[in-house]
């Protein structure tokens, strides 16, 4: 996401990009929270770039999607839109065996509450939720040198899937409160997250809603090869929303609040 920051930045958005409760660490740092704790780090987030601007956008990849259609949910008066990058509420992908897809979050959830497998890992496999075959392989060497600031976790500890399962879940019943124009942007041979997580949104949201399936990238979007078409496509939507009396008005009060996802950990499972 930072790098999508920056583009917005460079448009004349005022950027906010949160490091998560628990991330950029090791995966004891990650256990050590739950999807409260994340979801309270976008709010405080937010509060603090409310601040200092007129309007707020907000958005995120994967998992940081869900948080930002959270935070629409729950503060519809405060958003201004969404920008829902590969939105992830089930990972249903391709490369996710038949088996995970039925089974995962049901045996995740059992084992969170019996307090057992805490120490099991579901490790990042090819292609990484990526495209690009010589980003893939600068990223895939970044999440193995154990530098997760960089690239993530190079696997995703149970219990910290588990708490996904719940975020997934809460988010996905809240949904219709989400009254803010929403810019979906999904791959369309999503590796990870299938494109009816991008429809599940656009189904069931209440406001204004378009969604594009971005032909040549796979779930990471906002860095494989349609990331200039994201890019784009999103700064026209949010230049399109801002209101009319703010439009001639100083470009630094339009701002927009970035969700980072869960590093790459919550990319695959």
């Amino acid at each position: 996401m930072r790098g999508i920051g920056r583009e917005f930045n460079r448009a004349g958005f005022t950027v906010y990009g949160m490091q998560l409760a628990g991330h950029c660490g090791d995966m004891n740092d990650l256990i050590a929270t739950n999807w409260q704790d994340w979801y309270r780090t976008v709010v405080e987030s937010a509060e603090k770039l409310r601040e200092r601007v007129d309007y707020l956008y907000v958005g995120g990849l994967s998992m940081g999607a869900v948080l930002a259609l959270k935070y629409a949910s729950d503060y519809p008066q405060n958003v201004q839109g969404v920008l829902v990058y590969g939105a992830t509420f089930r990972f249903d992908g391709w490369t996710v065996s038949p088996l995970t897809k039925l089974m995962g979050p049901l045996l995740l959830t059992l084992t969170d509450k019996l307090h057992i497998c805490r120490g099991r890992v579901v490790n990042e496999e090819p292609p990484y939720g990526i495209h690009n075959e010589q980003l893939r392989r600068k990223i895939s060497q970044n999440m193995l040198s154990g530098d997760s600031g960089a690239a993530g976790l190079a696997g995703n500890p149970w219990p910290s899937l588990s708490q996904f399962v719940y975020l997934a879940r809460n988010v996905r019943q809240s949904l219709h409160k989400v009254t803010s124009p929403c810019l979906i942007l999904h791959a369309e041979n999503d590796d990870i997250a299938h494109r009816r997580n991008g429809e599940l949104v656009r189904d069931n949201v209440s406001g204004p809603v378009k969604m594009v399936l971005l032909k040549n990238s796979y779930h990471m979007i906002t860095i494989d090869n349609d990331r200039r078409e994201l890019i784009t496509r999103s700064l026209t939507f949010m230049q399109q929303n801002v209101p009319p009396a703010s439009q001639a008005g100083d470009r630094q009060h339009k701002s927009v609040g970035l969700h980072t996802e869960l590093n790459s950990s919550m990319q695959s499972a």
